[in-house]
């Protein structure tokens, strides 16, 4: 019998491969992919690789508008062809398929790759999926160690079906809600006379409103004042006891009657005692993201890209993981000894086991399929600084789960001062015990004199101070993404694309997110017209309905009919008051387009419009009685600077363009002013700047109900008609507009 495991990865395809041949494995090439073979006496085993999905869900039959609600699985390759390279993976496996009558899922042990393997090892069986059990297993591993890997192929369990059928529901749901509620956006904006492509998902309405209602805190906020009255005695500073006092009367008496006394300060009590402090548990996927974004300033997209390659390489655990546990049956002496053998964590692994310190702190979150973040003890080889980075962040937390408590005396001070209570507090550390291990972590330390219960001083420096209250800090991605899973919205591997689409459509933007003026008209468009879209419990109710399908307690079935009539809920209110949702997103369309006065008519905005074919350029709000045109580089973000050229008279605004520097440029294509490579010719010189203009400045294309102007001579427009790049690059632009999302 010729067996055949399906791995996720090719490099994981490549650890199973020299796990189970023990270096007897032979590589087979298969034009630009690859699989192993191992020969077993009268058995082969055949080891190929997938590259995350070889199946997606797509619409049955061919349909523009909506709703859309029959869906099915199909190969990756025919429904986009950003995933044509997966062509050639699932030939692979279909022709070592034709060899094998047994079938083994080795994708990672999580619903996505329980999903990815289940539904190739349907189509190559031509199986139904409850039919599957008598033709494949599953194996379940954490690491990608030769031991794990050893003990999983030996310990093989039925396939995870439940996990199946709730993967294929959330799915088909995602992708139903997704293309239909995008559909009804962006068709909205259409009639509005906006020609960007929205999305707005399951999921994605929701984590726009929770930074939306943020944004409407912030901008609505107004400060307060407050007063707080502190004192120092002996070196030692002193608040007083009220606190912050938002009544300035009952501040400037504090003051007076302090200031009175200020030669009698009397120490009532001194209060001091020892507080230990524990460790930090291990990493989840969610705390690494927060602590790798707090420590090292990295993307949390970044963090997991980064922690699933040390996975991959069998350096850490797998790291889609809710659990901060450290089962003892992970062998945890033999890690700890293991990373012993690299100097970093030679000290603390020696210290460890001297002590016989093998018994985890470990936090109260759990996941079935997984541990907590882990080093295997393989010790890492030729990594780049970041990965370097996230796993010493990691090692260094799992070596400090052992340690011992750290010390920390704290002391308590009170005074008295007129009739004023005051109070001081310190810190010191006197055993750092697991902060040396995990060095990442700090613990503020201050000190207080040596006071002495019912001693008297003398009060220096006594003030009032004057201040204001502050709004709430915005979100970063590390905190969205932390907000997300306390609500228990989305999943541990999707919350940060989720986010990422956010940027990607514009409605948010910066480091400490804030909602843009587009992403606000959004969501109050929605908030108004249609508020289920943007609403939590919708959402959550879906995922408890998923889960219970884990838990044998609702159909796939049920759920999908429960889901579809939610969506068609939200559908028929949306379209009845389609008029007002377009209405708003117009308003907000324009604001967030708008570069400056058009120079040419002087009453105008100069706006960004987009051609019948999606191609951005800048129009007049005047027209048709101003004709005012100019053109954009396309594929680029363009930003208002609030600043005008001085010799042009159009508004500069900044270019940005994924993967390349932004810069900045005036409107005109005929300014002196503007970068060479923007700048329309007249002269020789345009002959040779010629091809790498018109990679970049598109011509001024019509709106819809606009007719185009002449163009002048040596214009963007006349030029482009000569440029075979210009027609390449319009009509891959026709393709995409063909292009729908169906994004969370």
């Amino acid at each position: 019998m010729n067996t055949l495991i399906i791995a996720e990865k090719p490099s994981v395809a490549l650890r199973i491969a020299m796990s189970l041949g023990n270096g007897e494995q032979k590589r087979i090439a298969n034009g630009k992919t690859s699989y192993y073979k191992i020969d077993k006496g009268e058995e082969t085993i055949y080891i190929a690789p997938a590259v995350g999905h070889l199946f997606t869900i797509r619409q049955v039959g061919y349909k523009r508008g909506y709703p859309v609600l029959d869906v099915e699985w199909a190969p990756s390759y025919s429904a986009s062809k950003s995933s044509a390279f997966t062509k050639q993976y699932l030939d692979t496996i279909y022709e070592v398929a034709k060899k094998c009558s047994y079938f083994i899922n080795a994708c990672d042990y999580d619903i996505e790759g329980t999903v990815i393997g289940t539904n190739i090892i349907k189509e190559i069986t031509k199986q139904p999926v409850d039919k599957l059990r008598s033709y494949a297993k599953r194996m379940k591993y954490s690491t990608t160690t030769t031991k794990d890997l050893l003990d999983s192929y030996n310990n093989m369990s039925e396939l995870d079906l439940d996990n199946f059928y709730a993967g294929e529901t959330r799915h088909m749901l995602d992708w139903i809600w997704g293309i239909n509620l995008s559909r009804a956006l962006t068709q909205a904006l259409g009639s509005a006379g906006g020609g960007k492509a929205l999305s707005i998902g399951r999921v994605q309405g929701p984590t726009l409103a929770i930074l939306a209602k943020r944004e409407k805190e912030i901008s609505e906020f107004r400060a307060e004042p407050f007063w707080r009255v502190s004192a120092v005695i002996e070196g030692t500073e002193f608040a007083n006891t009220r606190g912050d006092m938002k009544d300035k009367a009952v501040a400037e008496k504090a003051y007076s009657e302090s200031m009175r006394a200020k030669n009698e300060a009397r120490i009532i009590k001194v209060a001091s005692k020892d507080e230990p402090r524990w460790p930090y548990p291990p990493f989840d996927l969610t705390s690494l993201q927060l602590e790798a974004s707090r420590v090292f300033r990295l993307d949390p997209s970044l963090t997991l890209s980064i922690a699933q390659k040390l996975y991959e390489r069998s350096y850490i655990s797998y790291p889609r993981t809710s659990s901060q546990k450290l089962p003892a049956a992970l062998g945890l002496p033999g890690i700890i000894k293991a990373l012993g053998e690299n100097p970093e964590y030679a000290e603390i692994s020696r210290g460890l086991t001297a002590e016989n310190r093998f018994k985890p702190l470990e936090g109260k979150k759990t996941d079935e399929a997984h541990p907590a973040i882990f080093p295997t003890g393989v010790r890492p080889r030729d990594l780049s600084k970041q990965e370097e980075e996230v796993y010493d962040l990691i090692a260094r937390r799992f070596l400090s789960c052992f340690a011992a408590p750290a010390s920390v005396a704290r002391v308590k001070v009170e005074a008295e001062l007129g009739g004023e209570k005051y109070s001081a507090s310190g810190a010191t550390i006197k055993e750092r015990a697991w902060l040396d291990y995990y060095r990442y972590a700090s613990i503020e330390e201050k000190t207080v004199a040596d006071f002495a219960e019912g001693s008297t001083h003398n009060a220096e420096n006594i003030k009032m101070e004057s201040l204001e209250t502050k709004p709430p800090k915005r979100y970063t991605k590390a905190g969205i993404i932390a907000e997300l899973e306390r609500k228990g919205l989305g999943t541990k591997a999707t919350r940060a694309s989720i986010v990422d689409t956010l940027f990607r459509r514009e409605y948010v933007e910066g480091s400490s997110i804030s909602v843009t003026s587009f992403g606000m008209s959004v969501y109050n468009a929605l908030l108004k017209n249609c508020p289920m879209i943007l609403d939590d419990k919708t959402t959550k109710e879906l995922e408890d309905d998923m889960e219970e399908i884990s838990e044998r307690k609702k159909s796939e079935a049920e759920v999908l009919e429960h889901g579809k009539k939610m969506l068609i809920s939200a559908l028929e209110t949306f379209d009845k008051n389609m008029q007002q949702v377009s209405n708003d997103l117009k308003v907000g369309f324009m604001e967030a387009s708008i570069l400056g006065k058009c120079p040419k008519c002087g009453t105008g905005d100069l706006i960004i419009r987009h051609s019948k074919i999606g191609k951005q350029f800048v129009a007049c709000t005047n027209y048709p009685k101003c004709t005012n045109t100019y053109p954009l580089v396309q594929k680029a973000k363009i930003v208002p600077t609030g600043r005008i050229c001085e010799y042009c008279h159009t508004p500069i605004v900044k270019v940005i363009r994924r993967g390349m520097r932004p810069f900045e440029m005036d409107l005109d294509p005929q300014c002196t002013n503007r970068p060479v490579t923007f700048r329309s010719k007249n002269t020789e010189e345009k002959k040779t700047e010629e091809k790498t203009e018109n990679k970049e400045v598109q011509a001024k294309p019509e709106s819809e109900n606009q007719k185009a102007a002449k163009p002048k001579a040596g214009s963007p427009k006349k030029r482009a008609k000569k440029s075979p790049q210009k027609k390449k690059v319009q009509k891959k632009s026709d393709k995409n507009k063909k292009g729908e999302t169906n994004e969370n």
